[in-house]
């Protein structure tokens, strides 16, 4: 397929294999952000484009910040798989997924270069300025969406410094409230009131009282989106304060 890129981002076009056509009844309002997770950067590029692969996505920002689109924005990329945001599970009619060129927690995690993110933060900037209805809260790791099952782009990806350029939320990390609260094998009132605020900011969490494996993945997903000093899927009072100043930020 032959298209021309979407962005106004300086960027490459490089067609897809895989794609296909958005659910009509719903509308692009999340914006994805994932990590390669492969040891080169040229060869997840050319995974990405195969069709033996199975997946796509939308966008591509190398470590050196240069940008590649694959998939237009108005096709329906393959890059979120099983996953669930605000109950609905077809992430990928919903969003736009960029991969950011890094080899992952498989791969020594390297940091994002200062280069690279400034690249994503002028890519998100464009996508979200052409697509008003991605909100803050939308602006989601793969984790976010499928907790347990992915971890990037991790928590070395400096979303504080992405929503200092005006994407996605964040709130400061409070400086006390350290103390154990919640973890795996709890039950009860306050297991419930924590699953619900989860699934109130938007992730697939059932509301059952206990703190089951679900759970602990969801804490982990989110903190290493929002509370990333210490990724341990256990709820101190850090991690909850962050979590209600977030639901109070919410569009």
């Amino acid at each position: 397929m032959t298209f021309k890129a979407d962005t106004n981002c300086k960027c490459e076009v490089q067609s897809a294999a895989n794609f296909g056509e958005r659910a009509e009844h719903l509308k692009i309002d999340i914006l994805l952000l994932h990590y390669t997770g492969m040891d080169n950067a040229d060869k997840a590029r050319d995974w990405l484009c195969r069709e033996e692969s199975g997946v796509s996505c939308h966008y591509f920002v190398y470590e050196d910040g240069r940008i590649v689109q694959f998939v237009p924005e108005r096709k329906r990329a393959w890059h979120a798989g099983k996953s669930c945001w605000q109950e609905e599970t077809d992430t990928n009619s919903r969003s736009i997924g960029i991969e950011i060129a890094n080899p992952g927690h498989n791969g020594g995690y390297p940091d994002f270069p200062k280069i690279q993110i400034s690249a994503v933060i002028e890519l998100c900037n464009d996508i979200i300025k052409r697509n008003s209805q991605i909100k803050p809260r939308n602006v989601l790791a793969h984790s976010d969406v499928a907790p347990g099952r992915k971890h990037d782009p991790g928590e070395k990806f400096p979303w504080q410094i992405l929503h200092e350029n005006g994407i996605g939320h964040w709130v400061a990390e409070p400086k006390s409230l350290r103390g154990g609260f919640l973890q795996r094998g709890d039950n009860g009132e306050p297991v419930a009131a924590l699953q619900a605020m989860l699934a109130l900011y938007g992730y697939g969490v059932d509301i059952s009282g206990e703190f089951d494996q679900k759970t602990h993945d969801c804490i982990f997903a989110f903190q290493q989106h929002f509370r990333q000093s210490k990724v341990d899927g256990i709820v101190d009072g850090s991690t909850l304060s962050i979590l209600n100043e977030l639901i109070r930020c919410v569009d």
